[in-house]
């Protein structure tokens, strides 16, 4: 317990003697401070014990002493300590009144009682005081830190709640809560997730107070170097003293050594990784099973999606971004972590991420998630396979790429393999090496019909869209069909190919429909 005026009054060497503020005796003393300047106000601090003999002052003057006294309580001034038997005999009434009116403490301090063994006596219980704090605070270290080594992480933070008797909580890099002590604290926990996040966007160590004097909640980042990894968010009911200060600093660096692993083990497991992947994709499930071990549980079986991601075009994406595939990687692992799924990232230098993960879990819910809230901010495609098994990773990492490939020319963030099987492949025609193909073919067709010689394009597209049948295109066209077999004879000639060649027909359909038979201009 922090010292007092009441422990000073209390203390038996001292013979202090009461005279005014008796409801006042609870508040703490930083410390015991003497001057004889009219105005010491310049030279305290606030939390001082203030002690004086008025060698300077008119103590026997009410207005004076007003102004005096409410200056001293105005600074922080907590308790005024009098000598009598120096300049005056006894405590002067005026001095009285002013400290009973602006509610001051005043103590008065008989002759034998020097000033020296008041400040001895603050000294000693500040001393004992700092002590009990920095005991406990190493006792609380030891305590977390055994928390930490037999339990992890949860069982930190609730050492700490009950530390600083209030709450804790434990976020990921993307704000969510990871743990949060006792169980209620959870649902409080949750709404600081926006602060968290700001929290976030400062270079490490970054700190912040939120909420009012009845629930001051400190935020501390969680992290070695300048990327924020996490936070701890600590609720008390008032300022955190020295002891639970020790308790939070302890705490903070437990769970830094918890979720900030070293570089040289991160390095370790994606070179690990990569070979998993490699094997993977080359057909080895069975090799890609053994290397891995239980470093990926049960991932490596079906069901399971393939993801790959590269950074967007630089002229689409924001100068302030900085690794965004870096940025979607934490955002995955975090979700994976919060719910104990396993995920594998491979990144493949700055360009490309690639990443393995569970079928309809929180890693696949996270990535649609980032593509649509972050990806387009930070300059992000990603395109994800449909799910599959471990024989056909290769497979999945094919359809992955095509998607990836049409969320590029379609300017989307994330585009899956699915949505290729189910849509219409005529979107793809929307592209500009397409539509220059197109138009090199049907060119000469376009040139000869400018002539006024006939309608080539018409007739072509009539006879495609009929599949060759001859009566019913030369109804569509209102022609009869040996001109329409004449016509496209012409096409043959013109183009020097054979319309019997189904890719020929192929081609040339895919060209009308890409566009839409009418020329660039």
């Amino acid at each position: 317990m922090p010292l007092t005026l009441a422990s000073l009054v209390q203390h038996s060497a001292l013979k202090l003697t009461v005279r005014a503020g008796e409801d006042r005796l609870e508040t703490p003393v930083r410390w015991a401070h003497s001057s004889e300047l009219a105005d010491p106000v310049p030279y305290m601090e606030g939390g001082e014990l203030l002690m004086v003999t008025a060698m300077k002052l008119d103590a026997e003057n009410p207005e004076a002493m007003r102004r005096y006294v409410k200056r001293l309580s105005d600074a922080g001034v907590v308790g005024l300590a009098f000598a009598v038997g120096v300049n005056y005999d006894e405590t002067p009434q005026a001095l009285v009144d002013a400290a009973g009116d602006e509610g001051l403490p005043l103590l008065e301090v008989p002759r034998r009682t020097p000033f020296l063994a008041i400040a001895k006596a603050v000294s000693a219980a500040v001393a004992a005081d700092q002590y009990r704090a920095v005991t406990a605070g190493f006792e609380a270290q030891r305590e977390m830190t055994r928390a930490a080594l037999a339990e992890g992480p949860a069982a930190v933070v609730a050492r700490l709640a009950a530390h600083v008797d209030g709450w804790a909580a434990l976020y990921d890099a993307s704000g969510a809560v990871l743990a949060a002590a006792p169980d209620w604290a959870a649902r409080r926990a949750a709404r600081l997730t926006p602060d968290v996040q700001r929290l976030r966007e400062r270079a490490a160590p970054a700190s912040a107070v939120v909420g009012g004097t009845d629930d001051r909640v400190e935020l501390q980042s969680l992290g070695s170097g300048r990327r924020v990894r996490g936070a701890l968010a600590v609720g008390t009911g008032a300022p955190l003293g020295t002891a639970e200060r020790y308790a939070v600093h302890s705490a903070i660096a437990l769970l830094t050594l918890t979720t900030e692993r070293s570089r040289s083990l991160q390095a370790a497991e994606q070179r690990l990784g990569v070979a998993v992947l490699r094997m993977m994709l080359a057909g080895e499930p069975d090799h890609a099973r053994a290397v891995a071990g239980d470093l990926y549980g049960g991932l490596l079986d079906a069901p399971f999606r393939l993801l790959i991601a590269e950074p967007a075009p630089q002229a689409d994406r924001d100068p302030a971004a900085e690794a965004p595939l870096g940025a979607l990687a934490e955002s995955l692992e975090a979700a994976a972590a919060s719910t104990g799924e396993a995920v594998l990232t491979v990144p493949e230098g700055n360009e490309r991420l690639v990443v393995l993960a569970g079928d309809g879990g929180a890693v696949a819910g996270a990535c649609e998630t980032y593509a649509a809230q972050e990806a387009e901010e930070t300059g992000v495609v990603i395109g994800l396979s449909a799910p599959t098994g471990p024989i056909a990773a290769a497979a999945a990492y094919k359809q992955a790429e095509q998607a990836l490939s049409v969320a590029r020319r379609r300017g989307r963030s994330l585009v899956e393999h699915e949505e290729l099987a189910a849509g219409s492949v005529l979107p793809l025609l929307a592209d500009d090496a397409v539509r220059a193909f197109a138009d090199g073919m049907l060119r000469a067709l376009h040139e000869h019909d400018a002539t006024g010689r006939g309608d080539l394009v018409a007739s072509l597209r009539a006879w495609l869209s009929r599949h060759g049948q001859w009566d019913a295109a030369a109804a569509d066209l209102g022609v009869h069909r040996h001109t329409l077999r004449y016509r496209m004879r012409r096409v043959e000639e013109i183009l020097g190919r054979s319309l019997d060649d189904p890719d020929v027909r192929m081609e040339l359909w895919l060209a009308l429909k890409a566009t839409g038979g009418t020329p660039t201009p």
